[in-house]
């Protein structure tokens, strides 16, 4: 690259955020329609609903680099990110980012209104439970499956009924009014009794829907609440598999750049998944490891990027849509998945009791790993 090293780092942290966004929008622009046509999308979570998954997301502490850490012990956060990911494309299809390490996610639920679309099913968690984003969901065509926060106070209607088992306790359902700019929004509330508290301590839940009972019954609502989990999972393989996180970038501009080109490969993965779920089926990609994947892809870049100069995929980006995805499958079909199986662990025991905790304290292993052998 014909510039200086400096002028990349300057560039680095003044990056705009809106082009950081712009890259995984435009990926996932990209991508959708090669998955369509590949027929690799997933069955929908209800059908006749878009289903779109809705979290965010702290970027983990960087370095102290900066002159305004160097005084302090505490851990620089350089952003914030809240991410829209559909499940049935496997795709991240929007960011929404801060610069600021202590924001809420609900600052940036106004931006996400605008992507509100008729027969969207939005499932979040309970941060993202304010009346201004569920009357925003209703009068909007768009259904949703939010867990009530505790602040959010309705008054409840008609009788709790028994649902029977559901997936992770007792379920009931009864209706919940609430006021907002004098109208009324009425929703089913459906309240799991778990039968293991969650790890804030909590014995029972309140998921808040719109979605009609015929569509998904109380049980079924609890169930998709659950699939809040899928966006938890893509942010926990970006960070191990594609590490979007390095914690030397501490510019919040930086940080976030590098995060979203994470977002961008993720979204890339997707894609060579589903070419092999059009080649192979379901059940192989179910078992990818994308572990596997990406260091497939970093071991054989370089080379490849040498035997196959740049010029030599432009062909490529001509291509019909038909043509390229039929390319894509030809090329999956050729791939054999078990050579990047997950690997899967037994059971986790618990771990052995611990001495006191003596500050300054070391042992030998060799000398620990004698004794064991007597």
């Amino acid at each position: 690259m014909p510039v200086s090293r400096q002028a990349v780092y300057d560039k680095l942290r003044s990056t705009e955020l809106g082009i950081c966004a712009a890259l995984v929008r435009d990926s996932a622009d990209q991508v959708a329609p090669l998955i369509r046509t590949l027929q690799a999308t997933r069955a929908p979570l209800v059908p006749g609903y878009r289903t779109r998954v809705l979290d965010g997301n702290y970027l983990s502490a960087t370095q102290r680099r900066l002159r305004v850490h160097r005084d302090s012990w505490a851990a620089p956060l350089p952003g914030k990110v809240l991410a829209i990911y559909d499940p049935q494309l496997d795709l991240v299809t929007d960011v929404f980012l801060t610069p600021d390490g202590h924001a809420n996610e609900r600052e940036l639920i106004p931006q996400v209104v605008p992507h509100i679309g008729a027969n969207d099913l939005w499932i979040a968690d309970r941060n993202f439970c304010t009346l201004g984003f569920l009357s925003a969901l209703h009068e909007a065509d768009a259904g949703f499956v939010i867990r009530q926060h505790g602040a959010l106070e309705g008054a409840l209607r008609g009788e709790r009924r028994a649902l029977g088992r559901c997936e992770t306790g007792q379920g009931y359902e009864q209706e919940v009014e609430f006021r907002h700019l004098d109208r009324t929004l009425r929703v089913r509330r459906v309240t799991v009794v778990l039968d293991q508290p969650t790890r804030d301590g909590d014995t029972e839940i309140h998921v808040l829907t719109n979605v009609p009972s015929d569509a998904a019954d109380g049980c079924r609502v609890a169930a998709l609440y659950l699939k809040r989990w899928l966006i938890e999972n893509r942010f926990y393989e970006l960070a191990m598999t594609l590490n979007c996180e390095p914690d030397t970038l501490a510019y919040p501009p930086a940080a976030l750049f590098a995060f979203c080109l994470g977002l961008l490969a993720s979204n890339a993965v997707a894609l060579l998944k589903g070419a092999v779920r059009s080649a192979h089926g379901a059940e192989a990609v179910s078992e990818l490891s994308s572990y596997y994947l990406t260091e497939e892809i970093r071991t054989t870049w370089v080379g490849m990027n040498i035997a196959l100069p740049g010029p030599l995929w432009e062909p490529l980006g001509a291509m019909p849509l038909e043509s390229f995805a039929e390319l894509l499958r030809a090329i999956a079909a050729r791939v054999d998945p078990k050579r990047y199986r997950k690997a899967k662990r037994g059971p986790k025991n618990p771990p052995p009791t611990k001495k006191p905790y003596q500050n300054g304290g070391h042992v030998s292993t060799h000398r620990l790993l004698q004794k064991r052998k007597r």
